[in-house]
């Protein structure tokens, strides 16, 4: 059995575990010190689902990253006509951030793979622009325990009854 978003009822619950996701990463990383995850809430996001802030500190300076965190739960290729309401690097602007990261369930359309490395390579104000597949967003959820448990519960059953049988193996 593979981890599979099928177990995902739907956008909200989607969007609910890339907040957890990020809520999780100051654990992970020695670097953050604080983790800020600001879901948009009910109605029309305007291309901002998710607005995370990491601070952190390299040992030197202490320093802010905010990230706008765009969401699409949609199953095949997202579409270049799907993104075309959002005005990318002014929703960057608007929130004061440093980047834009575009999820998706599945994976997107080679256009707006496109859009995105001219974003990356012609942006004069040092923006970040990322794409994250559904193969990159399920390797990087596949070590939090508590996200599987709590999002894709048939999935966990199955990791720990493996876990169970090969120690009644041992």
């Amino acid at each position: 059995m593979k981890l599979e978003f099928e177990e995902i009822k739907d956008w909200q619950e989607f969007e609910d575990m890339i907040a957890e996701y990020f809520r999780l990463i100051k654990y992970d990383d020695n670097n953050v010190t604080e983790v800020v995850v600001e879901p948009t809430g009910n109605g029309s996001d305007g291309g901002r689902d998710i607005l995370v802030t990491f601070n952190a500190s390299d040992s030197i300076q202490s320093f802010k990253r905010k990230w706008i965190i765009q969401c699409k739960f949609h199953t095949g290729i997202l579409k270049e006509k799907e993104m075309a309401t959002i005005n990318i690097p002014g929703k960057i602007h608007e929130y004061g951030a440093n980047g834009f990261l575009l999820i998706v369930k599945d994976r997107v359309h080679s256009n707006i793979s496109q859009m995105f490395e001219n974003f990356r390579k012609n942006c004069r104000l040092f923006y970040n622009y990322d794409i994250w597949n559904g193969n990159q967003l399920k390797s990087r959820i596949q070590e939090k325990d508590k996200l599987i448990m709590q999002y894709f519960p048939k999935y966990y059953k199955f990791t720990k009854d493996q876990e169970k049988q090969l120690e009644d193996v041992k």
